[in-house]
């Protein structure tokens, strides 16, 4: 796929358990294009959360290669501009107001100035928080924490967008919200989107649906 913001070619990973090795991921082939959202379904412990790391460039696949946008530089640096991460825990810091929070994706690339402050009040706006930018993570309900972490996500503009599980500590409700947010805002912006979860009904609302079996892709 020319257009491919990201390309994984026979990504394999095994663990050690006991006296053996425990093969999690047996020759996944992904190739994502620009502003397209993909979804990844599979039974617990079959590796999607796993496959996410190594998309993200966290973990290191024992065979196969991965490419953001035709490069093979997965390094931390590029990291913090070309990807997002939305996870399904939040992870934001507690002393950090909302606003902050969001802030902090811009703060690991060097010092906040004027227009990044600006964007990350139109982001707020955007997920609808601008009258919670002031409170901290204690005092925003489970929703609310994920609408700053998929503000924090795109903070950066990034090409591409990983969401694990997004809506895992989420009410139905609160979760569809969610996801309807999450995908609009990527394609407002033709960020791409790779998007885990358990949700059928949350997977059909993408471009493109997969399953994740045996280690491997099957149409789902």
């Amino acid at each position: 796929m020319s257009d491919a913001i990201l390309t994984a070619r026979g990504l394999r990973k095994s663990y050690a358990s006991g006296d053996r090795r425990l093969d999690v991921l047996n020759g996944v082939d992904l190739d994502v294009a620009k502003g397209e959202s993909v979804s990844i379904r599979g039974e617990s412990g079959s590796g999607k959360s796993t496959l996410l790391q190594l998309l993200a460039g966290l973990d290191a696949p024992d065979a196969g290669t991965l490419a953001w946008a035709g490069s093979a530089d997965t390094g931390t640096k590029r990291r913090a501009t070309f990807l997002g991460i939305v996870f399904q825990s939040f992870y934001l810091i507690p002393e950090l107001n909302a606003r902050e929070n969001v802030l902090m994706a811009r703060r690991i690339l060097g010092r906040l100035d004027a227009a990044a402050r600006a964007r990350a009040d139109e982001l707020l706006a955007k997920v609808g928080l601008t009258e919670r930018a002031t409170h901290l993570s204690s005092q925003l309900s489970g929703g609310e924490r994920q609408r700053v972490a998929v503000a924090r996500a795109l903070m950066n503009s990034p090409q591409l967008l990983l969401a694990d599980e997004p809506t895992g500590n989420l009410d139905e409700t609160t979760g569809d919200a969610v996801i309807e947010l999450l995908l609009g805002l990527c394609a407002e912006s033709q960020t791409a989107l790779v998007l885990v979860t358990h949700n059928a009904a949350h997977a059909r609302k993408t471009h493109r649906q997969l399953f994740l079996r045996g280690g491997s892709f099957a149409h789902g």
